[in-house]
Order: structure tokens, then C-alpha cells, then sequence
């Protein structure tokens, strides 16, 4: 009777884990959108949001320092100049892009054209050699860039500034998403902890994006009434808040992501972005008012079968080779959250870490 329960509970925390998941990535794309909408300062935007990150990563590792009683890492400056600053230059491109896109375009258009990210991060893993070459990814490639021609093809709400924007921060997401997965498999470095990547990737970006701000946007923004020219206080403090709340939800999604791995898998992961993306074009097309023919929804169709093929091949060949890079245990230190900790799990604590700290005297392969 213990078993049903047990299989019952991890099912129930797994749909809570998705659904998280879902309200803070579904949330922060419909939260840009409409922000445009009345606020035409997206570098800004995403300064302020990268603050807020900050400011949260940091109150969250001392959290978890508090009650692991381990100190974080904290990385030299070579290190952080040469091995953090490439990633941390392509997230901060790829995300200013991807909300400048949101002044010319809609939520599905964004969300179709953002799903070939996967081909950009699929060659650049060849590049880097971080994926073998397979002869099903040539399938995988050509289902969707169809998919994509036959979206945007003859679609009555299509933009091309926009749709470059997009396309772009894609390409630069290939680069920004190797990267990434090459920095975190870098284990001297310590930075296996997204909480810890967080902290360490949001001032580079700042620095990277702020720049183009001052080109951009800082000149008409100083004499908006939005912020700097206001009359009364109860619009500059709703403007406020509401650049706030983004904040909090780009970092709850960078949290929600790192909970619904480290307590499942990333192949849930990406099962669950697949999903998502339907819900988002069926939310943008009822909400919104979002117009798609059945060409598009055709053209979706194959693009989602594409991204299905891809995360379905990297289940399959994942299971055939030993890991290459070291996984934290789902009770490592790491990932005992105070909210989160179990009452059963406490006295692990001393196994785990012995555990750990044999783990960390492997070699990692890179591919």
C-alpha cells in the first residue's frame, strides 16, 4: 500500500513542479507582451529585471548557505572575465533581443520562430562537439524549418523587424545555451547550481546591455512621463511595480526550471517546454486575439514534431553512454531547499555529502 502512495506523491509533485513551470514562463511572455503594449523601453526593461535577479540570487544563496552551512562559490576574477563573460554576453543579447522583439510582434509569432532555437543550439553542440552527429538529425532539422516556413508564410500579423529580431536571438540562444551547458559542466568552477550561475552571469549582462541602452533608449526615457518626468507618484509607482514584477517572474522561472530538473529530469523538461509551447499559441490565439490559419497551426504541427524527434534521440542515446558530466544527486546539499526538504531525508545528509565530495574527484569528458 506504501508503494501506490509513494508513486501517487511523486506523480502529484511532478504536475506541481510543471505547472510552477508553466505559470512563471507562460506568465513572464504574456507579461512582456502586454507591457509593450504602454511602455516602449524594453533594454530598460530587461536592466531592471536583471537588478531584481540579482538582488534575489543573492539573498537566495545566502539562504542556502545558512542552512547548509557551507560557504557558496565565489569565482576568481580570470575566471569570471574568461570563462563567464562569453555566456554571459550571449544570454544578455538573446534576451534583450527576444523582448525588443515584443514592440513589432505577436506572442505566436515569437513563440513559433523562438522554437528554432533548437537548430541553432543543435549546430553549435556540433560544433562544440558536445552532440554526436546522427544522420536523424538531418530530420529533425528539415521538420523544423518547414514548420517554420509554413508559419510565417503568408501570415497576416507577420513583421520582419520583428521576425529578425527573434530569429536572431535565437541564433545567438544556441550560442548562449552551449555556452551555458559547457560552463556548468565545468566543475572546478562550481557553478552546477543555477542559483549560483544566476549570481554570476547578471552583472556581465548588465554591463553587456547597458550600453545599448544609452544608444537606445536612455534619451527618450529621461523625458517620458513613465518614470523620470512624472507628475504625480501613483504612476511612477505603479510603473514600478509592474517593471518588479517582471523581475520576479524571470526569476521564478530560472528557479522553477532548476526545481523541475533536479527533481525530475531534464527530458521532463523538455517534454514540458514542448507542451507549453501549445498552450502559450492556444492562450495568445483566445486572449490576445492572435489570427493563425490552418496552414500556421500545420506548420506548428511539424515544428513541434521536429522538437519531439530531437528530445526523443537524445533520450534514446543517453541511455545507450555513461554520463559524462556529474549529475547532483537529488539529495545533494544542494538541492535541500528549506521549503523544499523532506522530514525523512534529514538524516542522509552526512551519506550525501560523502557522496558528494567522491563525485567530485571525477573527470569530466566533454564530447
Amino acid at each position: 500500500m506504501a508503494w501506490p502512495l509513494q508513486f501517487l506523491f511523486r506523480g502529484l509533485r511532478t504536475v506541481g513542479l510543471v505547472l510552477l513551470y508553466y505559470v512563471f514562463s507562460i506568465g513572464i511572455t504574456f507579461y512582456n507582451k502586454w507591457l509593450m503594449k504602454g511602455f516602449h523601453y524594453p533594454l530598460f526593461m530587461t536592466l531592471v529585471h536583471l537588478a531584481i535577479i540579482f538582488c534575489l540570487s543573492t539573498v537566495t544563496r545566502r539562504a542556502m548557505q545558512c542552512w547548509t552551512g557551507k560557504p557558496r562559490i565565489i569565482l576568481s576574477w580570470e575566471d569570471y572575465l574568461h570563462k563567464v563573460a562569453p555566456t554571459a554576453f550571449a544570454t544578455a543579447l538573446d534576451i534583450g533581443l527576444s523582448n525588443w522583439s515584443f514592440l513589432f510582434i505577436t506572442i505566436s509569432l515569437y513563440t513559433m520562430t523562438k522554437s528554432s532555437a533548437v537548430l541553432f543550439i543543435l549546430f553549435f553542440s556540433l560544433v562544440f562537439k558536445l552532440e554526436e552527429p546522427n544522420p536523424f538529425l538531418i530530420l529533425v532539422v528539415l521538420l523544423i524549418a518547414s514548420g517554420l516556413f509554413m508559419f510565417t508564410f503568408e501570415s497576416t500579423q507577420f513583421n520582419m523587424e520583428g521576425f529578425i529580431m527573434v530569429l536572431l536571438a535565437s541564433f545567438i540562444g544556441g550560442i548562449r545555451w552551449t555556452l551555458t551547458q559547457v560552463l556548468m559542466q565545468k566543475a572546478e568552477l562550481g557553478l552546477q547550481n543555477p542559483i549560483d550561475a544566476m549570481y554570476h552571469l547578471q552583472p556581465l549582462m548588465f554591463l553587456c546591455l547597458f550600453p545599448l541602452f544609452l544608444y537606445n533608449e536612455a534619451l527618450s526615457l529621461s523625458v517620458s512621463e513613465k518614470l523620470f518626468r512624472v507628475t504625480e507618484l501613483s504612476p511612477l509607482l505603479y510603473s514600478l511595480m509592474t517593471l518588479s514584477l517582471g523581475g520576479a517572474l524571470a526569476f521564478g522561472l530560472g528557479f522553477s526550471e532548476f526545481l523541475l530538473v533536479s527533481r525530475t529530469s531534464s527530458l521532463t523538461l523538455s517534454i514540458s517546454g514542448i507542451f507549453k509551447e501549445v498552450c502559450t499559441l492556444l492562450l495568445a490565439a483566445s486572449l490576445m486575439g492572435d489570427r493563425m490559419s490552418k496552414l500556421n497551426w500545420l506548420g506548428f504541427a511539424v515544428c513541434l514534431c521536429g522538437i519531439s524527434l530531437h528530445v526523443g534521440l537524445k533520450a534514446f542515446y543517453s541511455k545507450n553512454k555513461a554520463p559524462s558530466v556529474r549529475k547532483l544527486g537529488s539529495k545533494s546539499s544542494e538541492l535541500q531547499l528549506p521549503l523544499l526538504r523532506q522530514n525523512g531525508e534529514k538524516c542522509e545528509d552526512s551519506a550525501a555529502d560523502d557522496f558528494n565530495d567522491e563525485e567530485e574527484e571525477q573527470e569530466i569528458c566533454l564530447h
